[in-house]
């Protein structure tokens, strides 16, 4: 059985504090899997998590989204041919956009050490974090999780042998910062949904 499907498709309705204190008592812990230490880091960034076990769940939340943020009709950022037809069934316009509400992309990897994303000029083109809209949607499987950023630029090396992506980045704050923090500084916080489909 799927870790996710553990946490997420539980008949048993556990409250959110209760799965808080299990990622938090997890999250010291060495034997931690490498899908709960990211998700355990993604939510501590401020990320909002969702699993799909399928594609037609992957729509399902994609409208919830929209229908959450009142994003029915609006401009997109989508630099992906393959993620249009989404875009065409809610009346999302993508076509040139001069005031996007958000971008939708897919991603290199998620990054399990610090619950961060791993883009490249593939997703987002040449533009800095700060230059994208300032609401994401990423949509990602399962098979994306990895330990380190490391591992992310060993796999991006193994899955493009020619045309090399440049612009690698990773968005890894999610929401403002509540006090000052020198380490966040020069970053701009996103605030990201991740839709996660099971593919192990």
């Amino acid at each position: 059985m799927s870790l996710f499907r553990k946490i997420f498709g539980s008949s048993n309705p556990a409250s959110e504090e209760d799965k808080e204190s299990e990622f938090n008592k997890s999250s010291d812990d060495n034997t931690t899997s490498i899908d709960e230490k990211f998700i355990y880091n993604f939510k501590k960034n401020g990320g909002k998590f969702l699993y799909c076990e399928n594609s037609e769940e992957v729509k399902e939340q994609f409208e919830n989204i929209l229908e959450e943020n009142d994003w029915f009709e609006s401009e997109v950022l989508c630099y992906e041919p393959n993620l249009f037809g989404i875009l065409d069934d809610n009346k999302l316009s993508y076509d040139k956009p001069k005031n996007p509400k958000f971008i939708l992309a897919r991603c290199e990897n998620l990054i399990a050490e610090e619950g961060s994303i791993l883009f490249s000029s593939k997703q987002i083109k040449q533009n800095k974090p700060n230059e994208l809209p300032a609401n994401i949607i990423v949509l990602a499987n399962t098979s994306q999780i990895i330990g380190t950023k490391s591992d992310g630029l060993s796999a991006i090396k193994k899955k493009y042998e020619r045309d090399y992506p440049t612009n690698i980045t990773t968005i890894k704050y999610f929401e403002k910062v509540k006090e000052e923090d020198f380490t966040q500084y020069g970053s701009s916080a996103k605030n990201l949904y991740l839709l996660l489909l099971e593919d192990l």
